[in-house]
């Protein structure tokens, strides 16, 4: 394949090759290399019926983490659970800081991942573990605009990172290691990529808009 492209496994069709493509990445990089999840560890990921959280939660129940996923409607609660969330919380009916917080024994998680941004921060900082990891991967609320050094003191020592896909697949080797992962979660039965829509080609922008 050309520069920037990586190589489909002839095992793995090109419908749910498309539509995992870019969320399933994201999914690899976050578990395995912005934070390397191990069984047993807790971990907290919002939006958990999004595209993301679909595969993150499929992803940790196939590690043996305890993991955490919210949402933002009781409808989306059955979808999470049946992604492989340990637990779901909806965000919108009440407090996830206490509930996290409760089904953590008080101690927190070891790390949170936030594709929301302003509307969540920084309440997810105080579902941390002292030392955790807080990763802000995305701002569907808004940018966190009210971020400071000393929250990161006062919540626990706390790191913070703000990744970008991009860094994780800067040359073709770390693509393909990325990327084949990836596929071989699918190929082995352990993520499943559903393909809710299907748009013609001249039907583009309504897929855009759909977005």
């Amino acid at each position: 394949p050309p520069r920037g492209f990586s190589q489909r496994p002839a095992d793995v069709p090109a419908a749910p090759a498309a539509a995992s493509m870019l969320r399933g990445i994201d999914g690899e990089w976050l578990l395995n290399r912005s934070f390397k999840v191990k069984a047993g560890k807790k971990g907290l990921c919002h939006a958990g019926a999004g595209g993301v959280g679909l595969i993150a939660g499929q992803w940790l129940r196939h590690i043996g983490a305890e993991s955490i996923g919210t949402v933002g409607s009781d409808e989306k609660i059955a979808q999470a659970k049946a992604a492989g969330y340990t637990h779901v919380i909806n965000y919108n009916s009440s407090d996830f800081t206490e509930e996290v917080r409760a089904l953590t024994d008080g101690k927190g998680v070891a790390v949170a991942y936030d594709s929301i941004g302003q509307d969540t921060y920084p309440h997810t900082l105080s579902c941390l573990e002292k030392f955790g990891l807080f990763v802000s991967f995305g701002q569907s609320s808004g940018m966190i605009k009210n971020i400071t050094m000393t929250d990161l003191a006062k919540n626990g020592s706390l790191y913070a990172q703000r990744p970008t896909l991009f860094n994780y697949i800067d040359t073709r080797e770390n693509l393909n290691e990325v990327s084949s992962n990836m596929f071989r979660m699918i190929t082995e039965g352990h993520v499943k990529v559903d393909i809710n829509q299907r748009y013609a080609l001249k039907d583009v922008p309504k897929a855009f808009k759909a977005l």
